[in-house]
């Protein structure tokens, strides 16, 4: 598919794909390094979303191309490297696309739809451990990268997982620990929950049977538990395993069912409870906690429907027309039984990829940063033209004691990626957010630097990137 003309500034980030390249100085484009800043900063996104003139089916199909930052010294670097995964080489080699995917089915029709192997893209998000950087995905192993040339090293099972146990893209990194989980399709659906080391190597692990398979993006940490909304979204398997639909396409909105909530034991992984309540849908939380009440409080990014994976569906031809906003609620949950005390909307701001500081994982907190979008813009054209829920006009702090939101316009035809909280060791409760932006005005790929508690000033300082980075999903940060 060749995109039109009239598409809007942000799908030239997407065009064409993605251009590696070695470890490089960054220029300043204005301001200072802060000489403090030492680390780096990793993200991962879709970087191939064509083959010849061949589109992918959704932006969720494009292979993993990972950005590494290095800081110090008041001086940074990068590397950019694709996730070197099988389905990549085979697929370079062939110059055509030969997997079925999230978005896509097989180019062979229903009997090479009936073989199980969908592609491991490795495009969603990233894990540093002591010894090497995992590049995550959805519904498979992850892809360990070395640390500094992000050279793939090959699959890594965590020296515990079995080829059907799938470890997904949002572990939570809490006191020593990594929790994660993985969906499961044998013969039975099965949610698996793990728990792992520092050094990446599950240590312990449970599984709870599903009655459905839904669409399982996230979950969160609170407290003493591990929180799961289960949406009211059912696939309908049959027609992907026969070749007639793509595996998105195969999603059934189904607010009938509610949405499931499903408590887990942090120690021990066992289920706590479970409750139903109205149907919504979510991709992302920012993070949870038990309140002084005994009472579990969750923040997350909700949706009505599931109009935003049709959105997203979208973003790969260049121009979206499906409207889907989300916004910022909070739920409150009785533990023992997992009833819904409370679902409050606390920001009426279209707004998406939430993130705290990493310290305050599982416990109570006062700041949220997210990707935001201006205040009473017109939905049916700027919001519209928006990069899905990825790639929005601001990065933005709100703050929940005070219910107030403070923004940091990028300008226009100027889109930040989700923003990175690095703590300041010498300010505990402030540091710094980084974004990296595309610019649409002249086609070109930078990182920011914010101070956390001054997004409405101009940023610390903009460092040139030597490629254009397309949108990507998810980053985090590492301490040399």
């Amino acid at each position: 598919m060749v995109l039109q003309n009239d598409c809007p500034k942000w799908s030239q980030a997407i065009l064409q794909p993605a251009k590696e390249f070695n470890l490089t100085p960054l220029p300043v484009l204005a301001g200072t390094i802060p000489p403090e800043l030492t680390g780096t900063l990793y993200r991962n996104g879709p970087g191939r979303l064509s083959i010849g003139d061949r589109r992918v089916g959704h932006w969720f199909d494009g292979d993993g191309a990972v950005l590494g930052v290095n800081f110090g010294e008041g001086k940074a670097s990068a590397v950019y490297r694709y996730v070197q995964t099988e389905g990549y080489q085979e697929e370079t080699a062939a110059k055509k696309f030969l997997y079925p995917n999230y978005g896509m089915t097989s180019p062979g029709g229903w009997w090479e739809n009936l073989k199980p192997t969908f592609k491991n893209v490795a495009n969603t998000s990233v894990l540093a451990l002591s010894d090497r950087l995992l590049a995550l995905w959805e519904g498979g192993f992850p892809h360990a990268l070395d640390l500094q040339t992000l050279e793939t090293q090959g699959k890594d099972n965590l020296a515990f997982l079995s080829h059907n146990q799938p470890f997904s893209a949002h572990p939570k990194v809490d006191s020593g620990e990594i929790f994660n989980f993985g969906i499961g399709i044998n013969s039975k659906i099965v949610l698996h929950l793990y728990k792992c080391n520092f050094q990446g190597k599950v240590t312990q692990q449970n599984t709870f049977p599903l009655p459905y398979l839904s669409l399982i993006h996230d979950f969160v940490v609170a407290g003493d538990y591990l929180v799961f909304f289960i949406p009211p979204v059912k696939a309908n398997f049959l027609p992907v395993m026969l070749g007639r639909k793509a595996f998105c396409d195969a999603m059934e909105w189904k607010p009938q069912l509610g949405t499931q909530v499903l408590i887990f034991d942090r120690h021990t992984l066992s289920l706590v409870s479970q409750g139903t309540t109205e149907g919504w849908f979510q991709w992302h939380y920012t993070n949870g906690y038990v309140a002084e009440d005994g009472t579990l409080i969750v923040e997350l990014v909700r949706y009505g429907d599931l109009q935003t994976n049709q959105y997203l569906k979208e973003v790969a031809t260049g121009k979206t027309t499906t409207k889907a906003k989300g916004t910022l609620w909070e739920v409150r949950l009785e533990p023992q039984t997992g009833k819904v005390i409370a679902n409050t909307q606390i920001l009426d701001r279209w707004c998406e990829f939430p993130v705290i500081d990493p310290s305050k994982v599982g416990k109570s907190w006062r700041y949220t940063y997210l990707s935001s979008h201006r205040e009473g813009v017109n939905e049916n054209q700027e919001i519209l033209t928006a990069i899905a829920q990825r790639c929005l006009r601001q990065i933005a702090r709100f703050d929940r004691q005070e219910n107030k939101l403070v923004v940091a316009d990028m300008g226009t035809n100027i889109y930040p990626s989700e923003p990175i909280y690095v703590p300041s060791a010498d300010e505990p409760t402030t540091g710094w957010l980084l974004t990296v932006v595309y610019d649409g005005n002249n086609h070109s790929s930078e990182v920011r630097i914010y101070h956390s508690d001054r997004l409405d000033a101009e940023p610390i300082c903009r460092l040139g990137l030597p490629e254009v980075i397309p949108p990507s999903f998810h980053g985090t940060w590492r301490n040399q």
